[in-house]
């Protein structure tokens, strides 16, 4: 008697773990965290606005370069992830092994080496301002993760969608973005917001760049003050109160996209 054995795998990321739209318990990690994280700063700006309420007047316009970094980024990954997981499910050999050795050299050389390579190796040829230079890394460094995250929801889609399209008339490119991309972005969605969640978190790493963000903006209001400890409280406050924001936007939205399968 044959026993058929079920692969299971088990996928372990440094995104925010995302909201489930089925907990309808008011008592959640998610809101225990997200409260803790506002309570603390209220508490910390009242008893002592000095100097936490000064480093929270002086930190805006970091958090403003942080969303104008992550924002840009994101939305360059998102095609290039596109490009790169149909080049991975291309059946042409050529385009499959350009798109996964993207993938391979991308993904086995840390973010923070390609931001270093993009500005500094590539700035002896073509000087790159400090902002473009780190979007286009963190670009090109997400392209390669999120290639493999719409591979997989491509793949994931059943091939009778695909045989049933064709049958109607619908050419390769037809199927592709009227067919198979609609019902596979219910799968895609969800590690779309984590890569998101995980960029902006990383964005951190292009203060090396002199790029104002918000780690920077922090550095600098400590530098002057000597205040590290309370400056670098507040921006990881700061840090956890957005992306658990953002958890629950992405929550939100999966849940509307799921809402015909309860």
């Amino acid at each position: 008697m044959s026993v058929e054995k079920k692969e299971v795998r088990i996928a372990v990321t440094d995104g925010m773990l995302i909201p489930s739209g089925k907990d309808k318990n008011v008592i959640t990690a998610w809101s225990i965290s997200l409260i803790f994280a506002i309570c603390s700063i209220i508490y910390l700006c009242v008893k002592n606005p000095d100097p936490y309420l000064d480093i929270l007047k002086f930190l805006p316009d970091g958090i403003l370069v942080t969303f104008q970094v992550t924002i840009s980024a994101i939305l360059l990954t998102i095609p290039i992830g596109l490009a790169t997981g149909m080049g991975r499910l291309s059946e042409n050999r050529i385009i499959n092994l350009v798109a996964s050795t993207y993938v391979e050299i991308i993904r086995g050389i840390p973010l923070l080496v390609q931001l270093f390579f993009i500005y500094y190796a590539i700035g002896e040829f073509v000087q790159l301002p400090d902002l473009t230079a780190a979007i286009i890394a963190m670009s090109v460094c997400y392209g390669a993760y999120m290639g493999e995250v719409f591979r997989a929801g491509i793949d994931a889609v059943d091939s009778g969608q695909a045989e049933a399209a064709r049958s109607l008339g619908f050419n390769k490119t037809e199927t592709m973005f009227m067919v198979i991309l609609p019902q596979a972005w219910r799968t895609i969605l969800p590690p779309v917001g984590n890569e998101f969640i995980a960029l902006l978190k990383d964005s951190s790493l292009v203060s090396i760049l002199a790029v104002s963000e918000l780690l920077r903006r922090g550095r600098e209001y400590a530098s002057v003050t000597f205040n590290y400890f309370e400056c670098y409280l507040m921006v990881a406050l700061i840090y956890l109160v957005i992306t658990l924001l953002l958890s629950k936007a992405v929550s939100i939205m999966e849940n509307k996209l799921n809402y015909y399968d309860d």
